[in-house]
This record gives structure tokens, sequence and C-alpha cells, in this order.
């Protein structure tokens, strides 16, 4: 069973950056599309980015689009989203998430089944 662990959340100053990783455990990425999500207080989840690591195929909202960048390290078992040019609404908890891999491509839109326990990331002067 997948399993998926995130971290690399903190706080960080407005223009800052931090790296989130979310590893998995019980299956190879290969039969998975990774998704991020975020939820800020207040506010409904969104999805942020998504990869498919058999294909290296990744997509990202207009929001994080140039500033965050998805990736994945399969020999790691290991996916990143690296986060430049934070802003303070930029703060929410960030969640990976894993939905059954289609054949190719990804979309924040596939039915995300197994989740991370979330990891904080607070952006404040």
């Amino acid at each position: 069973q997948l399993q998926l662990v995130e971290s690399g959340g903190g706080l960080v100053q407005p223009g800052g950056s931090l790296r989130l990783s979310c590893a998995a455990s019980g299956v190879a990425l290969d039969y998975y599309v990774i998704g991020w999500f975020r939820q800020a207080p207040g506010k409904e989840r969104e999805g942020i980015s998504c990869i498919s690591p058999g294909d290296g195929f990744t997509y990202s909202v207009d929001s994080v689009k140039g500033r965050f960048t998805t990736s994945s390290d399969n020999a790691q078992n290991t996916v990143y989203l690296q986060m430049a040019s934070l802003k303070p609404e930029d703060t929410a908890v960030y969640y990976c998430a894993a939905a059954p891999y289609g054949g190719w491509g990804c979309s924040l839109r596939y039915d995300y089944r197994s989740w991370g326990q979330g990891t904080q990331v607070a952006v404040s002067s």
C-alpha cells in the first residue's frame, strides 16, 4: 500500500525559498501521478502542481508557475516541490497526494486517493 510522507516546511521570509519532499513507500512512483495541494487558513484546498514520474510530465497552475517547480527522483521514490520567490499568500499546509497513472501526463482533476499528512509553510517577515 502506498504511503506518502511530506517534509521540508517551515517559516521563511517573503522572497525566500523552500523545498518540500514527498517520500513514497510501498509502491514505485512510476505507477502513480503525484499532485501537490495546499490549504490556507479559512480557504478551500487547492491543487497547485502535479507530476507523472513515469514520463516526467509536469503541470503547475498560473499562481505558482515560474516560481514553483515539481520534480521527481525515481531512484529515491521521492517527489519534490521547489518553491522560490515565496509570498505571504503562499502560507498554507501543503500536501502531496497520489492518483493512479493513466498512461500519460497528469492532472489535478484525477482521483487522488492517497494523501500525506501535510507540512506547514509560513511566509512572513
